[in-house]
């Protein structure tokens, strides 16, 4: 399945809390006129970013970001908003992470 790229990868999943980070949020972002370009250079940098995508709809961006507290999701949406309009929505818990395509779910 490697030689046909349908597995591209092998990775380590961090627990993020064991490491500080107690906020799971994601936050999307409609950026300003001439700010998306900009901002796609700068998300590259930010430490907090675990992934970014770009999306169509009236958001330009949505990001799976963490956090170790409150104060420091306010410093980086501060550093944000000079590219755009965020929204944020705190993660409480996951209910599916990384399942299979295909998988049948069985209800609870």
């Amino acid at each position: 399945m490697e030689d046909l790229g349908i597995i591209e990868g092998y990775w380590t999943s961090v627990a993020h809390s064991k490491l500080g980070y107690q906020l799971k949020a994601i936050i999307t972002l409609r950026a300003f006129m001439g700010k998306l370009r900009p901002f796609l250079e700068h998300v590259r940098t930010l430490e907090e970013v675990v992934n970014c995508y770009r999306i169509t709809g009236n958001e330009n961006i949505i990001m799976e970001v963490v956090f170790r507290d409150q104060f420091h999701l306010e410093e980086f949406i501060d550093k944000l908003i000079q590219y755009g309009e965020t929204r944020t929505h705190i993660i409480l818990s996951e209910v599916i992470s990384n399942a299979p395509i295909g998988k049948m779910r069985s209800p609870d």
